[in-house]
C-alpha cells in the first residue's frame, strides 16, 4: 500500500504519460502508462541495456527501429484460441504485424553493438507462410478475394451475370415507365433489387412492395419479371457468405494453431517499444544513463554514535552482557551518490509544453557514510521539489530509464523507495495534520521492519547472497525521503516534543535505511549533524537582495526560515510582520545572521571556483591543442623522412643499376675515347636525375594581389572587409566594413586564406631572383663542352670532302658541323690539290655562326689537306 502512495506522491503515473508520448504502437502506450518498478537489480540492468541499445540506434543515421504496421493483436488472438471466426480487418491486422515484427528483426540484426535487443529479436517468429496466405485471401478492403477458392471464384462469376440481367430488365422498366417512378434509380431492399415507384401510380408496375418511404409517397417495388432471379441471387449470395467464412475458418486455425508465438511476439515489440520510447524520452531530457552503486561489506557500528561523557559503570556493563542490541550491521556504499544538475522531468515538460518556468537544476552529491539529510531553508523555496527530483531519479532509475542530470549519474539500487510528502488530513477518518503523518510514517517503518525480518531469516540459507549473522537490524536498501518531519502539533502546544520525536526518528532510520532525506524547521535537527557523522545539511539558498528564493540547494550549511520575510511578500499585512520581528529571540537572529555570511562566503567560493574551472578547461583545450599539432607535425615528420629514405635508396638502386649497364658496355665494346665521351654524359645525365642539388627548384607560389570588390581580413583590427579600390602607387587601398570606410597599407591586410599580398619590394626581390635562378639554370644546362686541346678526333666529327665541288662541300659542311656540337671540334677532309676546295671551306667557315675559329691540322693528322674547326 504505500508502495502505491508513494508512487501517487512522486507523480509517477504522470511521468508515465509523457513517457507514453512517446511510444510508436498502442502496445507501447498501454506499456508506458502501466510502467512497473522491477523487483531486482539484474531486472534493471535488463532494462537498461535494452534502453542503452536502442539509443544507439535511435541516434544513429538510418539506424532508427520501425514499428511500422505493428498493431495490438493480443485480443484477436484470444478470440482465434477460442475458436472464434476472425474477420478480415483482424486477419490483415495480425499479417501486418509479422511483416512489421519482420521488419524490426531485421533492422535488429544488421545493427553492431546491440547483444540484448538481438537476443529478445531472436524469439521472433513471424510465420511468413501465414502472412502471404492472409494477403493472398483478403484484400486490401479487408474482404475475401476471388482468389481465395476457385469455387468463390465461379459464385461470383454468376453472380455478376445475374446482377447484369437484373439491371438490365429493371432498366427497361424504367424507360417504359419512367412516368411512375420516382426517379431514374436501382436500389436494394432486403438484399434484394427495386425500382422507386410512385404511390398513386403502383398498379403501373405490378410486383412485390418491400418497403415505402418515410412520408409514404414513394414505394420500393420489386417486378415480377424480376422475382426469380433475385430468389437466384440469394441463393448465391448465402453460398458466397458460407464460402467466404470457410476460408476464414481455415485462417483462423492457423493463427490459433501458432497463438503461443504470436503472444511471445506480442510481448517482445512491446518490449522493443518499451524501450525505444524510453531512449526518446531520455535523449528528449537531455539524460544520461545511470551507474548503479555497489555497497561495501557489512561493518559494525553504533546504535548511538553520541557519546555521553557521564554514562555511568552500570550502562557500561549492560552493554558489554547485551553487545547484540548496541550494535548493527551497516553497509556503506563504496562511492557518493552523484546527481550534478539534476532536473525535475515534469518541470521540463511543463516547461516545454505548458509554458512553464525555468527549471533550476540541483547539485546532489552525497558521501558514502551519509545516511540521513536534512534539508532547511524557507517555505516556498524549493525543499519539496528536491526531494521529488531525487525520488523521480531514483525511481526511473529502476525503471531502465535515463536520469536527467549530467554524467556521471550515480546512485544506488533501492530495494524500497518510500515517501511521505504532504498532508493526509480527513474529516471522515479523523485524521489530523498530525496523525496523518504518523499513520503513514508508522506504514513506512513496517514495511522496514518486514524487509529486516525477511533478511534475518534468510540469513541461515546457504545461497544467501550477504549473510548476516548475528544482526537483529539487518539494513534494507531503502531510500526514505521524509518531508514535512517537523510532525506539526494541532495548536503548537508542544513545540519540544514533535523535535524529539523527530530526532528519534531520523536517528532510527540512520540506522535502519541506506538513505533518509527530510525537510524540517526544527533547530534542533540542524545540529544532528555536529552529533553524528552519519548526517548532513542542506538548504535551499535565499536571495536577500530579492527577497525571493532561488531555489538552488546548498549543502553543508543549515538553512534560515525566513517565515517573516515571506510573510511579508506573500502580502500579510506589515504591523503583524514588524509585530513579530519583536518576538523573535536575539540568538536566532545572531545564527541567521551567522548563515547569511556563510551562505555569501560560499556564493564567493563557487564563483571563483567556476572561474577556475573555466580556465582549467580552457588551459586543457589549449594544451590539447598544441598536443595534437605537435604529435601531428611528428607524424609529419616521420612521414617525410620515410619517404626521403625511400626516394634516395631508390634513386640510388636506379643510378647504381644505369653505371652498372654502362659499364658492361665499355667492358664489352672497344674502349675507345668515344665511347669514354659517351660513358661520361651519361654519368652526368644520371647524377642530373638524381641528385637532389641538381634538380630545379620549385616554382614559388603567386603572391596574393587584391581587387575590387575581393573580401580580405585586416589582422589588427580583426575584422573581415570588402576592396573598394586597388592599390594605388604608395601601395595603399580603401576599404570598407560594416558602414565605415577607411585606407590600409598593403602590407596591413591578408586574404581570407591567410595570404600576405607582395609589395613592390617583394616583387623586385623575386624577380632578381628568379633571374639569377634562370642564369643559374641555363649555365647548367649547357652540355659540358671536351675542351679543345684536347679534343678527340673520331668518325662521327670528321668528314672527308675530297674531290667534292665548293657548293656541295658547303652543304655537307653544315650538316656536320650541327651534328658535331656536342663534341666541340670538327675535322673536315679537303686534300692540298690546288687549294681551291680549301679556300672555299675557309671561306664558309668565316661566315658560319658555330664557327669559333678554325686551323690546319697538324702534320700527324693530314697537315694541309686537314682543316680543324672548333665550335662555340
Amino acid at each position: 500500500m504505500i508502495q502505491s502512495e508513494t508512487l501517487e506522491l512522486l507523480e509517477w503515473p504522470r511521468l508515465c504519460q509523457h513517457l507514453a508520448t512517446f511510444a510508436a504502437t498502442k502496445l507501447g502506450v498501454a506499456a508506458a502508462l502501466d510502467l512497473q518498478i522491477p523487483a531486482t537489480q539484474a531486472q534493471t540492468a535488463e532494462l537498461l541495456a535494452q534502453t542503452q541499445e536502442a539509443y544507439q540506434l535511435e541516434s544513429r543515421a538510418g539506424g532508427a527501429l520501425s514499428f511500422e504496421g505493428i498493431q495490438d493483436i493480443g485480443s484477436t488472438l484470444q478470440r482465434a484460441e477460442l475458436q472464434g471466426l476472425l474477420g478480415g480487418e483482424e486477419l490483415l491486422a495480425i499479417a501486418t504485424t509479422l511483416a512489421g515484427a519482420r521488419q524490426l528483426r531485421r533492422i535488429i540484426d544488421s545493427a553492431p553493438d546491440v547483444p540484448t535487443l538481438k537476443e529478445l529479436a531472436s524469439q521472433l517468429r513471424t510465420y511468413p507462410e501465414i502472412e502471404q496466405e492472409i494477403h493472398r485471401c483478403i484484400d486490401d478492403r479487408a474482404q475475401v478475394a476471388d482468389r481465395a477458392t476457385p469455387k468463390l471464384a465461379g459464385i461470383r462469376v454468376q453472380m455478376r451475370q445475374l446482377r447484369d440481367r437484373i439491371y438490365q430488365i429493371l432498366q427497361g422498366i424504367l424507360q417504359r415507365q419512367s412516368n411512375a417512378v420516382q426517379e431514374q434509380v436501382i436500389t436494394q431492399r432486403s438484399s434484394r433489387f427495386v425500382i422507386p415507384v410512385k404511390a398513386p401510380q403502383k398498379d403501373a408496375i405490378p410486383g412485390i412492395v418491400h418497403d415505402s418511404s418515410a412520408s409514404g409517397a414513394t414505394l420500393y417495388v420489386e417486378p415480377h419479371n424480376t422475382v426469380n432471379l433475385n430468389n437466384q441471387m440469394r441463393q448465391l449470395l448465402r453460398q458466397e457468405q458460407a464460402e467466404e467464412e470457410a476460408v476464414r475458418r481455415a485462417l483462423t486455425e492457423q493463427v490459433a494453431a501458432v497463438k503461443p508465438d504470436l503472444d511471445r511476439l506480442v510481448v517482445v515489440v512491446t518490449t522493443i517499444d518499451l524501450a525505444a520510447a524510453k531512449a526518446r524520452y531520455g535523449y528528449w531530457l537531455q539524460a544520461n544513463p545511470p551507474k548503479f552503486i555497489d555497497l561495501g561489506e557489512p561493518e559494525l557500528a553504533p546504535k548511538n554514535t553520541e557519546k555521553l561523557d557521564d554514562e555511568n559503570s552500570s550502562d557500561e556493563n549492560l552493554d558489554e552482557e547485551q553487545p547484540e542490541k548496541s550494535q548493527v550491521l551497516i553497509r556503506n556504499l563504496r562511492s557518493p551518490i552523484t546527481l550534478r544538475q539534476l532536473r525535475h522531468p515534469l518541470l521540463v515538460w511543463q516547461q516545454q509544453h505548458e509554458q512553464g518556468f525555468a527549471v533550476v537544476p540541483v547539485d546532489l552529491t552525497i558521501s558514502p557514510q551519509i545516511r540521513v539529510v536534512a534539508i532547511t531553508g524557507p517555505n516556498t523555496g524549493g525543499k519539496t521539489v528536491t526531494l521529488k527530483t531525487l525520488g523521480l531519479a531514483a525511481l526511473m532509475a529502476k525503471a531502465g530509464m535515463f536520469v536527467a542530470a549530467r554524467e556521471p549519474v550515480e546512485l544506488p539500487w533501492f530495494d524500497n523507495i518510500l515517501a511521505d510528502i504532504g498532508d493526509e488530513q480527513s474529516l471522515q477518518q479523523s485524521l489530523s495534520t498530525f496523525s496523518g503523518h504518523i499513520r503513514r510514517i508508522s506504514r513506512i517503518l513496517e514495511v522496514l521492519h518486514n524487509k529486516s525480518e525477511g533478511e534475518s531469516a534468510g540469513e541461515g540459507e546457504e545461497n544467501s547472497q550477504f549473510p548476516i549473522p548475528n544482526s537483529q537490524f539487518p539494513i534494507p536498501n531503502s531510500q526514505f525521503p521524509i518531508p514535512n518531519s517537523q510532525f506539526p502539533i494541532p495548536n503548537s502546544q508542544f513545540p519540544s516534543e514533535g523535535s524529539a520525536l523527530a530526532i528519534a526518528l531520523l536517528q532510527y532510520l540512520a540506522q535502519h535505511s541506506l538513505l533518509t532525506v527530510a525537510t524540517t524547521h526544527f533547530g534542533e535537527l540542524k545540529a544532528l549533524k555536529y552529533q553524528d557523522a552519519r548526517f548532513e545539511n542542506a538548504s535551499v539558498e535565499f536571495d536577500d537582495s530579492s527577497m525571493q528564493p532561488t531555489y538552488r540547494l546548498l549543502w553543508g550549511i543549515p538553512g534560515r526560515s525566513n517565515a517573516l520575510t515571506i510573510a511579508k511578500r506573500l502580502g500579510l499585512l506589515a504591523s503583524i510582520v514588524d509585530e513579530a520581528q519583536t518576538y523573535v529571540g536575539g540568538a536566532s537572529q545572531d545564527v541567521n545572521q551567522v548563515i547569511a555570511g556563510l551562505e555569501a562566503q560560499r556564493r564567493r567560493q563557487e564563483t571563483k571556483a567556476r572561474e577556475a574551472t573555466q580556465l582549467l578547461h580552457q588551459t586543457e583545450k589549449l594544451h590539447k591543442e598544441v598536443s595534437q599539432k605537435a604529435a601531428a607535425l611528428q607524424e609529419r615528420e616521420r612521414e617525410l623522412k620515410i619517404a626521403q629514405e625511400v626516394a634516395v635508396n631508390e634513386a640510388i638502386g636506379s643510378a647504381k643499376s644505369e653505371i652498372a649497364q654502362i659499364i658492361r658496355r665499355l667492358q664489352a665494346g672497344d674502349q675507345t675515347a668515344q665511347n669514354a665521351q659517351i660513358a661520361t654524359e651519361t654519368l652526368n645525365q644520371i647524377s642530373q636525375k638524381h641528385l637532389p642539388s641538381r634538380k630545379q627548384p620549385a616554382k614559388p607560389k603567386p603572391g596574393f594581389m587584391p581587387k575590387t570588390g575581393d573580401r580580405i581580413r585586416i589582422p589588427s583590427l580583426g575584422q573581415t572587409a570588402e576592396v573598394l579600390s586597388g592599390p594605388d602607387a604608395n601601395e595603399e587601398l580603401s576599404v570598407r566594413f560594416g558602414i565605415m570606410k577607411m585606407t590600409v597599407k598593403l602590407t596591413e591586410i591578408e586574404s581570407l586564406d591567410g595570404q600576405k599580398p607582395e609589395t613592390k619590394a617583394q616583387l623586385a626581390k623575386v624577380a632578381a631572383q628568379a633571374a639569377a635562378t634562370a642564369k643559374a639554370k641555363q649555365a647548367a644546362s649547357e652540355p659540358a663542352k671536351p675542351n679543345p686541346e684536347i679534343a678527340i678526333r673520331t668518325a662521327n666529327n670528321s668528314i672527308d670532302l675530297r674531290g667534292a665541288r665548293v657548293s656541295d662541300a658547303e652543304i655537307e659542311i653544315d650538316r656536320a658541323l650541327s651534328k658535331a656540337v656536342e663534341y666541340g671540334a670538327l675535322w673536315i677532309i679537303h686534300g692540298k690539290g690546288t687549294g681551291q676546295l680549301r679556300r672555299g671551306v675557309h671561306e664558309f667557315l668565316d661566315s658560319h655562326p658555330q664557327v669559333s675559329r678554325y686551323e690546319l691540322a697538324s702534320q700527324k693528322e693530314g697537315g694541309g689537306g686537314v682543316t680543324l674547326v672548333y665550335l662555340k
